[in-house]
């Protein structure tokens, strides 16, 4: 089945007036899958597609399923969940998988593996009775945000007929070339991340800042994965550091990452006050700290994720006379945090993140 029929097929399944998403468990464990199917079937607008207790097994049924949302577990006999999260994500284009394993809760690396390759989510599984009504109201809210993502840009590529076209910009670019990139990512991030420093050029001269919502128990690794990816020195920031050419910054779990600038240097500055969307670290406060210490020589680029967070930072910037990229929609795992700037007209680019890490040179190199 070529990706078009593909497409075509989910979204016959969701064009009545009312359709649910459909939902996948893959998962070994008998308990489990008890649970989250009772979870979905209370749900009016979710279905429980099918269940699957390996990995083969979850692979065999996506032939004859269709599916929008898979909780995926990583550890199964047989094939494990991470060589099984690319074969489902080719076999079902634009699917949306969420990785639910202990192994969650275990390390940061399992984790952040899944979500290079693909995962759009993640969430712990918890153990014995922590299937409590706080729990399923998160995996739920995930399961909606994932599904209505996933329905939504499959109407977009089958109306595109898979033809990706740019959403013409309602900003025109800054007229001076930046002098600082900072990035902001949320959930599908990751994956996002990786895309990005994949296509961006290896060197531009610029510093690198990064805010990606995760704990700080996950930003080493983090650090250690995103060098790999873009062949750049990656840290997490520390208070005072020196922000230096093509080396990326990593905003600590803990804290906002934020600037300073002392005569012609920039430095790193830590904050953990509370900030409106309630993240931390949150992009709001690295975007404005730098519309603040630069005014118009930022390239700001925000990236897959929920909710709102680095929009207010975004007209910051702009304002300022910077210029902001945006992940477009089909691209993204869940399109809140690209979509509200894309929606409040501030970004100059709206592209997936390999076109935009192709155009980040002439976003830092005068013309």
């Amino acid at each position: 089945m070529n990706d078009m029929s593909s497409l075509r097929e989910r979204l016959a399944t969701t064009e009545r007036r009312g359709a649910p998403i459909r939902v996948m468990i893959v998962d070994d464990s008998a308990t489990a899958r008890a649970v989250f199917s009772r979870i979905i079937k209370r749900e009016e607008d979710m279905v429980l597609a099918a269940v699957a207790c390996t990995a083969e097994e979850g692979l065999e049924a996506l032939r004859q399923t269709q599916v929008d949302v898979i909780l995926l577990d990583l550890e199964m006999p047989g094939m494990g969940g991470l060589d099984a999260l690319p074969r489902m994500i080719a076999a079902v284009p634009g699917v949306r998988i969420m990785v639910v394993s202990t192994l969650t809760v275990q390390g940061a690396e399992p984790t952040l593996a899944a979500l290079s390759l693909g995962a759009a989510d993640t969430l712990a599984k918890p153990q014995a009775g922590g299937f409590d009504d706080d729990y399923r109201e998160r995996l739920i809210r995930k399961i909606r945000a994932l599904g209505r993502t996933a329905i939504r840009a499959a109407r977009l590529a089958l109306a595109a007929q898979a033809v990706r076209t740019p959403v013409a910009p309602t900003r025109r670019a800054a007229r001076h070339p930046a002098a600082v990139v900072a990035i902001g990512a949320s959930t599908g991030g990751i994956h996002a991340l990786g895309q990005l420093f994949n296509a961006m050029p290896r060197r531009i001269g610029m510093p690198i800042l990064v805010t990606q919502h995760l704990p700080a128990s996950f930003m080493d690794a983090l650090a250690r994965q995103l060098q790999a990816a873009s062949g750049r020195e990656a840290l997490v920031a520390t208070e005072g550091a020196l922000l230096v050419p093509d080396r990326i910054l990593i905003a600590p779990g803990d804290a906002h990452l934020m600037v300073v600038k002392r005569g012609t240097d920039l430095f790193v500055k830590l904050d953990r006050r509370s900030v409106p969307t309630g993240c931390l670290p949150a992009v709001d406060p690295m975007f404005a700290s730098l519309a603040e210490a630069l005014g118009g020589q930022v390239l700001g680029i925000v990236l897959s994720g929920m909710g709102r967070d680095g929009t207010e930072g975004a007209r910051r910037i702009v304002e300022a006379g910077g210029t902001i990229f945006a992940q477009d929609e089909p691209s993204s795992a869940v399109w809140g945090m690209p979509g509200s700037v894309s929606r409040a007209g501030l970004a100059t680019t709206i592209l997936s993140p390999a076109e935009l890490g192709g155009r980040i040179a002439s976003a830092v190199t005068p013309a």
